[in-house]
């Protein structure tokens, strides 16, 4: 070798190096300009469904404050007040100008913020689904990646009953079982409540344990279950048979070509458990006795507050969207297919 193509080969690598950053970063944009071109007709039109939640409902705060058995007269001046009177296209424009800035309106049982109030269940219910969706994704990887490595085997039949018994299993049930052993019994963690992580990061984490492995066993089940067949189905791709004849090593095969191929629908599952974790955990939130963002969901439907009930869906439709939009681009930027367009 020449001593011009000793440097003109470093040259070239920085070359090729700077188009695969900028293919994969054209990538990721592309994604995300799909996602939000799908977002935004999305937003608008959950939005309004939301609001017209209020005239189907046929509730008034005129009701809750004044009961059932107010006049007309005073159930008219109680919802002038609210502005209730206006044309409905008139109060969609104020509401939906407000969820733009961060207001979601005023509760109609104690007049207090909605934003505020959703704000303080919601990093509750973060906080404990933040920490199942961890404890999933990492039980869940480790128990499909196994299985599907062991396929056939007793491994995979255990593995595989084990998933199939704590999918069926409901949280609520598990909660109780874990609170009765590990806090009551055992006194290794603290049966209800919830300290911020502000207040310490020992206590935080003692809190939201119990609450977060009750939750995630339905997350840990899908997880292994979508991975294992995933993997297995690559195993049999021509790629990977390629990719042994050319005499490459396990770990090299299953690392460089199964795994980022099998990937796809386990990251997809979470997409859709996340949103649930932090919504859908009502009853969990009462057996530990947090106040979280199902919990006041749940309260403010029952007390027919309708503006809560519209702030709760907004947050939740954002939630999913923005979710589903952060795995979209590790989707783009870590499987093959999602990097070809498929």
């Amino acid at each position: 070798m020449t001593t011009t193509q000793a440097q003109a080969t470093p040259d070239v690598r920085r070359t090729v190096a700077a188009a695969g950053t900028r293919h994969t970063l054209g990538r990721v944009l592309a994604t995300l300009a799909r996602s939000i071109a799908i977002f935004v007709p999305v937003f608008l039109v959950a939005t309004f469904v939301t609001f017209a939640l209020r005239s189907l409902s046929g509730l008034s705060p005129a009701r809750i404050q004044l009961g059932e058995d107010a006049t007309p007269e005073a159930i008219a001046r109680v919802e002038a007040q609210w502005g209730l009177d206006r044309p409905f296209l008139v109060q969609y424009g104020d509401w939906f100008d407000g969820v733009l800035h961060g207001q979601l309106g005023t509760s109609w049982t104690n007049g207090a913020d909605i934003s505020t109030l959703i704000g303080l269940g919601l990093g509750v219910s973060l906080s404990v689904a933040t920490f199942a969706l961890l404890i999933g994704v990492v039980v869940g990887f480790a128990l499909g990646t196994v299985a599907a490595l062991r396929r056939t085997t007793w491994i995979d039949r255990a593995i595989t009953g084990f998933v199939t018994a704590i999918s069926v299993m409901p949280a609520f049930v598990v909660g109780i079982v874990l609170v009765a052993v590990l806090a009551v019994q055992l006194k290794l963690f603290p049966s209800a409540g919830y300290i911020p992580a502000e207040q310490g990061l020992g206590p935080w984490l003692a809190h939201i344990t119990l609450p977060a492995v009750a939750l995630s066993f339905d997350v840990v089940a899908d997880v292994a279950r979508q991975l294992r067949a995933s993997l297995i189905a690559a195993y049999r791709e021509n790629y990977v048979t390629g990719a042994v004849v050319r005499g490459l090593g396990p770990r090299r095969v299953f690392f460089g070509h199964v795994l980022r191929n099998g990937l796809g629908p386990a990251l997809a599952t979470l997409g859709l458990k996340f949103p649930s974790l932090v919504g859908a955990s009502v009853v969990t939130e009462w057996i530990f006795g947090l106040q979280g963002f199902g919990r006041f969901a749940n309260d403010s439907a029952q007390a027919g507050d309708v503006p809560a009930v519209q702030g709760v869906l907004v947050v939740s439709i954002v939630l999913v969207v923005v979710f589903n939009l952060f795995v979209n681009l590790v989707l783009a930027r870590v499987t093959p297919a999602s990097q070809r367009g498929v």
